[in-house]
């Protein structure tokens, strides 16, 4: 009689279990699938578009873009001491696992091309909050989660030339463009709502749409 052992499970790839504990220590503990996947995606984005070759070169380099890897967070702590096994068997910190090996595949993007992010603290530090006083505008109602007001922040750039008539100085002001806001909402899951800079913005200013 032949005996069969089972196969261990395969060991989680460095890599892909640091991009999860991000992911799942910036996700709500609500454990939305849709809201993990998406922070996966968006860190491997800023990973990419910032120049890292690996998340924890990219924690390293970037520490005040995901503040989970330094600031004690709960979540993030609970998954670096989980086991393998450990975090198969919990549904949210699995899932987390599937949305990094999602995300360093390139595969379908729950954020729809999100490079930011916000949770709770929009709303608690509403006036004070650096993405409100920017501007901040809903592409569609269902992502106002949070039930804020949009925001506004008129910028006008103008050209002034000067020139001389009749021995006196003329000046003439040209406005070159304007915005109202810089950031525009791109999804929302969970407790997370999910940006990306508007389009007048990034043109005018000729910003990096990463930073």
């Amino acid at each position: 009689m032949t005996t069969v052992t089972a196969k261990a499970p395969k060991a989680i790839a460095a890599e892909t279990r640091l991009l999860a504990a991000m992911a799942y220590g910036e996700a709500s503990t609500a454990d939305d699938a849709d809201e993990i996947y998406a922070l996966a995606s968006v860190l491997k984005r800023q990973r990419d578009a910032r120049g890292y070759a690996t998340m924890a070169a990219f924690a390293a380099g970037e520490p005040s873009f995901s503040f989970v890897v330094g600031d004690g967070n709960k979540r993030y702590q609970k998954f670096k001491k989980a086991s393998d096994a450990d975090v198969r068997a919990d549904a949210g910190m699995n899932t987390a696992i599937a949305a990094a090996e999602n995300a360093l595949a390139n595969g379908p993007d729950k954020s729809n091309g999100a490079w930011f992010w916000d949770g709770a603290d929009i709303k608690s530090n509403y006036k004070k909050h650096f993405k409100v006083r920017q501007g901040i505008r809903f592409t569609d109602a269902a992502h106002n989660i949070y039930d804020i007001n949009e925001s506004s922040k008129l910028v006008i750039k103008y050209k002034i030339t000067k020139k001389k008539v009749n021995g006196k100085v003329q000046e003439h002001k040209e406005e070159l463009y304007r915005y109202d806001h810089v950031y525009e909402s791109t999804a929302a899951y969970g407790g997370t709502i999910f940006w990306q800079q508007a389009p007048d913005y990034l043109k005018f200013t000729r910003a990096k749409e990463y930073k």
